[in-house]
């Protein structure tokens, strides 16, 4: 895109990529064009203007202003990744965690923290020496929304996934709002993942938010008042759809993102 306006008649363009913590530079036959990290608006998202663009399956796109830049580099991956660190990497933001465990708000205050980027997620280091990953493929929801973050309002991301134990958590992320931006275009590429629409029973439904509110599975018969029978059924069910993993032979199950998000949103009908 260019002034706003989408080019249908764009094409891949040879080149190198020079990449540091302040800008990327694209290097071709017809120059170079420095991009300057301060200045992206946005980060990812597909721009399939034509057949030529589509047919690259991976690529990473910069919104600057009214301008988008389609990069795609030969290892896609790590490129993703050390990008994102460049952003990201080291940055102070605000941290509140868990802010929500098992369904229930917890009392835990807001705290500075120090963000790393990995290939698999992010990791949280804060002021009070707690240590949080929010891994891709373990995130559940992902929102921004408004909130006050040490007296002042702000732009919140609140993930859910889960904690050492499994039980579902949500962390509350803030910052400066080209980092929040940053942060929700990452951990939404695992959110994304994650998604997945499902058809489920009323019984279904209700086994995952008996599970998400930390019941155990072995306890779920007694707590719903099913037959065992019952409960397994919906179990298998579920692990076939891929809402639910088996962790042990003695059919104890953990609720996978999906069915983290499932029984979020079947609770909040309630």
């Amino acid at each position: 895109m260019k002034g706003g306006r989408k080019l249908n008649d764009v094409s891949w363009s040879k080149g190198r990529i020079i990449l540091s913590n302040k800008r990327v530079v694209l290097v071709g036959n017809g120059g170079k064009r420095t991009l300057a990290l301060s200045s992206v608006d946005g980060i990812g998202g597909r721009y399939d203007a034509n057949q030529e663009i589509q047919r690259v399956s991976n690529y990473v796109s910069l919104r600057i202003g009214d301008d988008v830049f389609l990069i795609a580099a030969e290892e896609h991956d790590e490129f993703r990744t050390d990008l994102y660190r460049a952003f990201l990497d080291r940055k102070v933001i605000k941290a509140r965690h868990p802010a929500i465990k098992g369904g229930v708000v917890q009392d835990t205050e807001w705290e500075q923290a120090r963000v790393k980027v990995e290939a698999d997620g992010i990791s949280i280091a804060q002021q009070s020496g707690a240590f949080v990953r929010l891994e891709l493929d373990d995130i559940g929801t992902l929102e921004e929304t408004e909130r006050t973050v040490m007296d002042e309002k702000a732009s919140v991301i609140e993930a859910e996934h889960t904690d050492d134990e499994g039980t579902s958590v949500q962390t509350y992320l803030s910052g400066q709002p080209w980092i929040v931006a940053v942060i929700k275009s990452y951990l939404g590429e695992g959110r994304d993942r994650n998604r997945g629409a499902v058809e489920l029973s009323e019984s279904e439904r209700e086994v995952l938010m008996a599970l998400y509110s930390g019941v155990s599975s072995f306890e779920v018969p007694n707590f719903l008042g099913m037959s065992v029978d019952r409960v397994e059924e919906i179990f298998e069910r579920l692990i076939e759809a891929e809402v639910l993993e088996e962790v042990r032979t003695r059919r104890e199950v953990a609720l996978e993102p999906r069915g983290r998000n499932i029984a979020s949103e079947a609770m909040n009908e309630q």
